[in-house]
């Protein structure tokens, strides 16, 4: 393919591909406009925004409803993601409208980039096929990298809420010591312990919102143990939903509970610890043993074959 032909395809492409992204923005917008015009004809027709009030920049939400959009064509199952949108921490409205936004972005940004560094490919990746097959991939990973980004977002907070899970106990073995109710817990621990429980805290305040606002308590922790799906934090709760509708001691359970989690991670520890250790061994036998072999025999064996070679030249 000759230099001008090359420029001319690309020129191309990169026209297509500004088309394309002025074309997407103003289907977002005029989505967004017949939904404004559907709620003003037909109140209650459609269900409730995710991504804001009116007061939102329409534009924005219209691009936040195309990301949905992607988000139900890669996956039909909402119910898993709106967890995952509750197990990351983005429950409100502008986290939501801000991911959507960018997962719909996301492989317009890619493509985008992709097209620019095309003149600085090595010359056998200029091909047609291969510039086809490039572009497809940019595009493939500009789709799945954001639900990629908010799983692993998602399980790292998990994994902070496990770690504070003991604490957690501790704190309200000590609160029910005090005479103090479930609820009553819950309330001096967001007044009192925001700084010590990072997530679960932010977490308990949703719940004592929920249950002043009218909510049985045994049902908001039922849904939050099955939203965060937090296994040491789902007993602990359960615990606390069974205790609170038949009654009984709740010290006792806790403080057990909180034995059979300390078991249980310091048997993980230890096979951690086992598996480290069977790891250093392959490593110390390919490179420290040979190194050691040689620094312990190198000078026998050099002076062997100096002895050696001086008898066979006499």
């Amino acid at each position: 393919m000759s230099p001008a032909i090359f420029a001319g395809v690309v020129a191309a492409a990169i026209m297509m591909g500004g088309l394309c992204i002025i074309a997407l923005i103003w289907w977002a917008l005029a989505a967004s406009q017949n939904r404004h015009l559907q709620r003003r004809l037909q109140p209650g027709s459609e269900t409730p925004n995710d991504f804001g009030d009116s007061t939102t920049n329409p534009l924005l939400q219209g691009i936040a409803h195309q990301g949905k959009a992607i988000e139900r064509a890669l996956d039909n199952d909402g119910v898993s993601s709106d967890k995952l949108m509750i197990r990351a921490g983005w429950r409100s409205a502008s986290s939501r409208l801000i991911f959507y936004t960018l997962w719909f972005l996301s492989p317009l940004l890619f493509v985008g980039g992709f097209f620019l560094l095309i003149p600085l490919l090595p010359v056998k990746l200029k091909a047609t096929l291969m510039l086809v097959l490039l572009g497809a991939m940019a595009l493939i990973i500009g789709l799945l990298l954001p639900s990629i980004v908010r799983t692993r977002i998602a399980e790292a907070r998990q994994k902070r809420m496990s770690a504070e899970v003991p604490l957690f106990i501790h704190v309200l073995v000590l609160l029910f010591e005090s005479g103090l109710s479930t609820r009553q817990a819950f309330a001096s621990m967001v007044r009192e312990g925001r700084g010590v429980l990072n997530e679960l805290g932010k977490e308990i305040e949703l719940v004592l919102r929920q249950v002043e606002a009218g909510a049985e308590i045994s049902d908001v922790l039922t849904r939050t143990a099955d939203a965060l799906d937090v296994p040491d934090l789902t007993t602990v709760l359960s615990l606390l939903r069974q205790v609170e509708r038949y009654g009984g001691e709740v010290k006792e359970p806790l403080l057990d509970t909180l034995q059979v989690i300390e078991d249980r991670r310091e048997m993980e520890l230890r096979e951690k610890v086992n598996l480290i250790s069977g790891k250093m061994t392959v490593v110390m036998v390919l490179f420290f043993f040979p190194a050691l072999l040689i620094f312990v025999a190198g000078p026998a064996y050099v002076s062997l074959m100096g002895a050696l070679g001086g008898a066979v030249a006499k």
